[in-house]
């Protein structure tokens, strides 16, 4: 299995300020003051410590009946993952946070019953999270394009086609005790900011045509999943994100 790589030091808070995080998913048309009172906070109160980390495990063999993928290093079930021509060779998992301090200080405003703006720091939070993760994807995009890879398809454990009870074998897969990311006894990841991805990598994998969005029963009037910033490809800025 290829080794762990671990990212620190990536400034999403930049990407946030400077508006690189889809307006669907700020939410800066109807939060924009208390919005930057959050990303004040954020700033002067040294509250993140992202961080990620990623490995890709080669498949072993063929895919399995019901989409059953056997891995070095563990097992998942994700027949979404199971292209319909070009050859998987693999899977690329990756755990990411916030760290524990933003959640923390979004639970002492609720205390203060200052929710209006809890509120808009746990947006805030949100935003950072999505920005982190673009990241890491861009990263994992560059690394294997080098190798002559690609990716396709992105699924979250509790998504449709990876069910909740795959998130101990991602968060195993890609080594998240590297940047001490767990699991509570219900199978969220902890700190609560946190988050995983899971892709297919292979050859000549053809472009996805589903979306972990297209079950949900709110899909049609959602503003984030039909912005067009959000349905971009993570590797349009690749490479200014892997310098």
């Amino acid at each position: 299995m290829q080794g762990v790589q671990v990212l620190r030091g990536l400034d999403v808070l930049r990407d946030v300020e400077q508006g690189r995080v889809p307006a669907a998913v700020a939410r800066r048309d109807k939060l924009d003051e208390l919005r930057r009172r959050a990303l004040a906070i954020v700033r002067d109160e040294g509250l993140l410590a992202p961080r990620a980390c990623w490995r890709v495990a080669a498949l072993q063999g063929k895919p399995g009946a019901a989409g059953w993928l056997d891995l070095d290093g563990g097992r998942l079930q994700a027949p979404r993952l199971v292209p319909a021509s070009g050859r998987l060779t693999g899977v690329a998992c990756a755990v990411l946070t916030l760290g524990a301090a933003v959640t923390s200080r979004i639970d002492a405003l609720f205390t203060a019953r200052a929710v209006s703006l809890a509120l808009a720091l746990d947006g805030v939070a949100n935003e950072l999270l999505f920005a982190l993760s673009r990241r890491v994807q861009d990263r994992m995009a560059v690394t294997l394009a080098r190798q002559g890879l690609g990716m396709a398809g992105e699924l979250r454990a509790g998504d449709p086609g990876l069910e909740l009870e795959a998130h101990p074998a991602v968060l195993e897969l890609a080594g998240a005790a590297a940047i001490d990311v767990r699991l509570t006894s219900t199978l969220m990841l902890n700190p609560p900011k946190s988050t995983s991805i899971v892709q297919g990598v292979g050859l000549d994998l053809p472009r996805q045509t589903w979306s972990r969005c297209d079950d949900c029963r709110t899909r049609e009037r959602c503003a984030v999943v039909n912005d067009p910033a959000y349905r971009s490809a993570p590797a349009a800025s690749a490479l200014q994100a892997a310098t």
